[in-house]
């Protein structure tokens, strides 16, 4: 099984969501029962709804626990080296010599206005391996972007 490297926060905040979609599963039922008890099912807009929403949470449910099993959690500060990596905070320099500063973390805590980009979005594929001053070229939806690694920190 592959493993899914996250941070510990990222890992925190699953567990957190598994924990408030577990506590949803008694309300669903509950739902069901009551719309169940308001007679035909084939014309009851409340029971598919809840049965719908039931099958939205344990799908749900599965895929944070198939991420949680599988997980590696990794600690930045525990990390060196001279090269981009998985929880390395990388400055570059666009184009314009304007600093950018980019977290490579995991699909789940991937939040790019915060400056945490996943190792598998374009620019994190083109960031890993990298060393500074090197030259990055990443392809996006608005073209070819060219950045200058600045600096690789691990904290």
């Amino acid at each position: 099984m592959e493993k899914v490297p996250m941070l510990a926060e990222g890992y925190e905040k699953l567990t957190a969501d598994l924990k408030v979609l577990r506590a949803e599963r008694p309300r669903i039922v509950d739902a069901i029962e009551e719309a169940r008890a308001h007679g035909d099912l084939s014309e009851n807009a409340e029971y598919h709804a809840a049965k719908e929403r039931q099958g939205q949470v344990e799908a749900m449910i599965a895929e944070i626990e198939d991420k949680v099993s599988r997980a590696q959690i990794i600690d930045p500060t525990t990390l060196s080296g001279d090269k981009v990596i998985f929880g390395a905070t990388v400055t570059l320099l666009d184009e314009d010599d304007k600093p950018i500063k980019y977290q490579i973390v995991g699909q789940t805590e991937a939040d790019a206005n915060k400056g945490r980009i996943s190792y598998n979005s374009p620019i994190g594929r083109a960031l890993i391996g990298k060393q500074v001053d090197e030259e990055v070229e990443v392809t996006v939806p608005s073209g070819d972007k060219f950045y200058l690694i600045e600096k690789i920190e691990f904290i």
